[in-house]
């Protein structure tokens, strides 16, 4: 019903904000990963969505478009609502939702406050398949996808080491030991650069 809203930022808080468009104050929902892509300026545009209720209509804005699919994605799990969604989205960036999804990572989706064991495993058997189709994720990237080499690789990056060279090291080093925390990656990478 209402894709996108575009106007004047009057309120922002790190839960919502209100845009001013023509006059008429929305009160928008957003996650803290939205709020943390807000444009300094006034002007701002969101994706919307909006949830109708019986007593309510609610509007949930989104500044990327991908996250506003991720957020339609995990309404479509049920024991999943808007709340547990956005609190989802505010916990985890929606690239590491994504691929804890398509790994089956049980672990990092329970660790989201107020999500239970069972309603991870409800969000992963419901949405593996669609997140693997959708974001074109092979099952290969998928299992061997690992958060700590992740965060190793950013941490070296913003060392000022190659992205290439780096990922090469880390490769091995996670080769020889699969279970190794991003500190132990950290420390024998830059032993081998």
């Amino acid at each position: 019903m209402i894709a996108h809203l575009q106007g004047r930022m009057v309120e922002r808080t790190p839960t919502g904000v209100v845009i001013d468009c023509n006059g008429v104050g929305y009160d928008v929902n957003i996650s803290l990963h939205t709020y943390s892509l807000l444009p300094e300026s006034e002007s701002v545009k969101l994706y919307i969505f909006l949830q109708v209720k019986e007593d309510s209509h609610t509007l949930f804005g989104f500044v990327e478009k991908a996250e506003k699919e991720l957020f339609k994605l995990l309404l479509s799990v049920s024991g999943v609502g808007a709340g547990t969604a956005r609190t989802m989205l505010s916990s985890l960036e929606p690239k590491h939702i994504i691929n804890s999804i398509a790994s089956g990572d049980v672990g990092t989706i329970q660790s989201i406050k107020g999500i239970g064991t069972k309603t991870a495993q409800r969000v992963i058997l419901d949405l593996k398949d669609k997140v693997l189709k959708l974001y074109d994720l092979g099952e290969v990237s998928a299992s061997g996808y690992n958060t700590n080499k992740d965060e190793a690789l950013s941490a070296l990056e913003v060392l000022g080491f190659n992205k290439k060279l780096a990922e090469k090291v880390i490769e091995k080093i996670v080769k020889d030991d699969p279970a190794a925390g991003v500190e132990t990656i950290i420390k024998q990478a830059l032993k081998n650069l």
